[in-house]
């Protein structure tokens, strides 16, 4: 997992919007680009909704796999703020001279969901992953920090039951998150689509998916995964070096205390809201 950027990265990136921003108003009023991970669909839909009735700029967004989101803007897709489920994926723009600093603005954690008549519990989760009878679904690593973060858990696993690594990696079924997975129907959750179809009968993926989940297949439970096995997400945001001013204005938004509150709304860690007095 990359490392929390420091002070200095926090600086940077203000400073640099702050210079765009002082450069004037744009003078075309063209939608600011936003790609964003898929994980981030419902939270940032609320932002830029908030986002656009202060300011009247509009909001285009493209959610995706973070990798595949990246790879597509590495490669020359038209872009100006990127938010990724993960912080290696911005830093590599960074590095390359596409982007500018990149700075931590939401967490989230790996969850299990499982369907209603499975019987598994934090407890006994590592037991039913392992089972040769249980469908375990994750998404697919390198394409989506999703199936990165859950290949983390399996090295955690290796610690709690030798062996238990391979055995995971090898059953997994990458069932989302790659160019050429079968998408859910239109509006409905990826992960209680696989599952409700039978193609999972675990699925190891963002906790943050609950609340969708509760509503769209009430029947599927959450299994928080015991601290041994336990994987965080940190979530990273920049600015493509092409972006606009109100790119800037956009990303100094979702780290605002407003940006932040509704992260937070939608089950996300949101670092960035003041400390209550």
């Amino acid at each position: 997992m990359p490392g929390r950027p420091g002070r200095e990265a926090v600086r940077r990136f203000a400073l640099a919007g702050l210079v765009c921003l002082m450069a004037g108003i744009a003078t075309a009023q063209e939608p600011v680009l936003l790609h964003a991970a898929g994980s981030l669909r419902g939270a940032l839909t609320e932002v830029a909704q908030a986002f656009e009735a202060q300011t009247k700029l509009m909001v285009k967004p493209v959610y995706g796999a973070s990798g595949l989101l990246h790879d597509r803007i590495a490669k020359g897709e038209a872009a100006e703020v990127f938010a990724s489920a993960n912080m290696e994926h911005p830093q590599a723009l960074a590095r390359s001279g596409l982007a500018g600093p990149v700075v931590l603005f939401a967490r989230n954690e790996l969850c299990a969901f499982a369907r209603p008549d499975l019987a598994v519990t934090s407890e006994t989760l590592l037991e039913r992953m392992l089972d040769p009878a249980v469908k375990l679904g994750t998404s697919t690593p390198r394409a989506d920090p999703s199936g990165d973060y859950a290949f983390a858990v399996f090295a955690r696993a290796e610690a709690v039951k030798p062996g238990a690594r391979a055995a995971l990696e090898a059953k997994a079924l990458q069932l989302t998150g790659s160019a050429t997975s079968l998408p859910a129907p239109a509006g409905v959750n990826v992960y209680g689509h696989k599952i409700a179809s039978g193609e999972a009968d675990l699925f190891l993926a963002y906790c943050t998916n609950a609340q969708p989940l509760a509503q769209e297949q009430p029947g599927i439970r959450l299994i928080r995964l015991p601290p041994a096995l336990a994987v965080g997400a940190d979530y990273g945001l920049t600015v493509l070096n092409r972006a606009s001013p109100n790119g800037y204005r956009l990303a100094m938004f979702i780290l605002s205390p407003a940006g932040q509150r509704i992260l937070a709304k939608h089950g996300f860690s949101a670092p960035g809201l003041p400390r209550e007095q």
